[in-house]
């Protein structure tokens, strides 16, 4: 019962995992799953079934069988080692470490000794010899691609299979055979040519428009803070130089007496509260969410991120016709809801919806492949991600609104924004309500 269970909570393991890699890390994992997958396929097929033949040979047959098994597995072992770091040669990170391939070529040339010993002794038929060959080159062949040009990747096989060649009919191998061999080599040598350099190339062409995405997300920040930057310094340039000249003139007026230096500190003050003002409005501008534009921003990031996107409500009563604290609050949560939707699960689709109840406008984001535990976590507090949602219940708090986020079923998350539409007034203990007007009139027409 405890393997049992074991068992069960290292798949889960393995699916929770599985879920939480982004799109690109599964099919990096794909990949190298693949090309693994074939070194072994080879060995357990083509290279073990026609050692059976062996066995009513004689005992030299069998330990050469036995011999050219385990080399093959101990082959298939390190070629599966040295693929991770083929892969990031090939990528142009570390560059493959040469003393390496020692070992896989001493066991590749063992491996062509024995394979020339069955074929001298008889410990292998027709068929079975061409399935060997087959088989021989495949688990030293897959990092090896990786790590040279192609060019000279195809000069050492054909030289490879000219050697396996001459050593067979040095034995005694029928020319047919021989013919088939060489056939046979340099056919598996194209098949893992085209196996596994495309795929390594593709997957790194992947990583590298991801990493250039990454790096346009960084560069559009640094330029808007550039953008915030300039606009401060216009703001606060001319006014604080206005400052340090009748400072200085008020300084040398009241020096000298002259009454006409409170006047200069009066002008000075009031430059100041305009200043200050000036500097509120710039950041106020910079951190108020527009609801039309984070709503085309985030059809515009998530499509790009290849998520499919829907809008309804936004050019209705519901999007249009709120207020502006309203709007921008809703805008806000927009923002985040789309973060998180990047962030968090492997989504395909994502739906917003604005609708409007009887005092209240209702935002709705609900996304598909959130996993077992939602696109936040399971309980869509956004704790454990980060303070997004908590900081977005307080400025809907403010307003008199209230902010869900949890799972929706099967693999589906919601975010539930509700602003109302009436003014807030705050209560005794300085929480905000809504202002009681029931009959007040309606700031936009009833959704029906």
């Amino acid at each position: 019962m405890k393997g049992l269970k074991g068992v069960i909570g290292r798949v889960r393991s393995w699916r929770r995992g599985w879920h939480e890699r982004s799109k690109l890390q599964r099919i990096d994992l794909y990949t190298r799953i693949t090309l693994c997958s074939i070194t072994w396929f080879f060995a357990v097929s083509w290279g073990l079934l026609p050692l059976g033949t062996a066995l009513g040979e004689g005992p030299v047959a069998i330990s050469l069988a036995g011999a050219f098994l385990v080399a093959n597995v101990a082959q298939s072992v390190l070629s599966n080692r040295d693929l991770t770091a083929a892969f990031a040669h090939y990528r142009g990170g570390e560059p493959f470490p040469r003393g390496r391939l020692r070992l896989p070529a001493a066991i590749q040339v063992a491996m062509t000794g024995l394979l020339v010993g069955l074929a001298a002794v008889g410990g292998v038929k027709e068929q079975g010899l061409a399935l060997l060959v087959l088989d021989l080159p495949v688990a030293f062949a897959i990092p090896y691609v990786l790590l040279i040009p192609v060019r000279r990747f195809l000069l050492h096989s054909a030289a490879y299979a000219a050697v396996v060649v001459a050593l067979l009919a040095a034995v005694g191998v029928p020319g047919r055979l021989l013919f088939a061999a060489a056939v046979s080599l340099l056919v598996v040598s194209l098949l893992v040519l085209v196996s596994a350099r495309p795929s390594v190339w593709s997957l790194t062409a992947m990583w590298q428009a991801e990493e250039a995405r990454d790096m346009q997300a960084r560069l559009a920040v640094a330029e808007e803070r550039l953008r915030f930057g300039r606009d401060m310094h216009d703001v606060l340039g001319r006014n604080l130089s206005v400052i340090a000249l009748k400072s200085e003139l008020a300084v040398e007026l009241a020096q000298r007496g002259n009454p006409a230096a409170v006047d200069q500190m009066v002008e000075v003050q009031r430059i100041a509260r305009a200043s200050q003002q000036e500097v509120r409005d710039v950041v106020r501008g910079y951190r108020e969410a527009d609801l039309p534009t984070e709503l085309m921003g985030a059809r515009g990031v998530l499509e790009a991120a290849g998520i499919s996107v829907s809008v309804e409500g936004a050019d209705g009563p519901a999007g249009i016709g709120a207020p502006a604290a309203v709007q921008a609050a809703l805008g806000w949560v927009v923002r985040e809801a789309a973060t998180n939707v990047l962030r968090h699960g492997d989504p395909r689709h994502c739906r917003i919806r604005l609708a409007r109840t009887r005092d209240a406008v209702v935002l709705e984001v609900e996304n598909d492949g959130a996993g077992p535990a939602g696109s936040l976590g399971g309980d869509g507090s956004g704790t454990g991600g980060g303070s997004g949602l908590a900081g977005l219940r307080e400025r809907l708090a403010a307003l008199g609104g209230t902010l869900d986020a949890g799972g929706a079923g099967d693999d589906l998350f919601r975010v539930t924004a509700t602003v109302p539409l009436t003014p807030a007034r705050a209560e005794p203990g300085g929480r905000p309500c809504l202002s009681p007007s029931p009959d007040a009139p309606s700031a936009l027409p009833e959704e029906r």
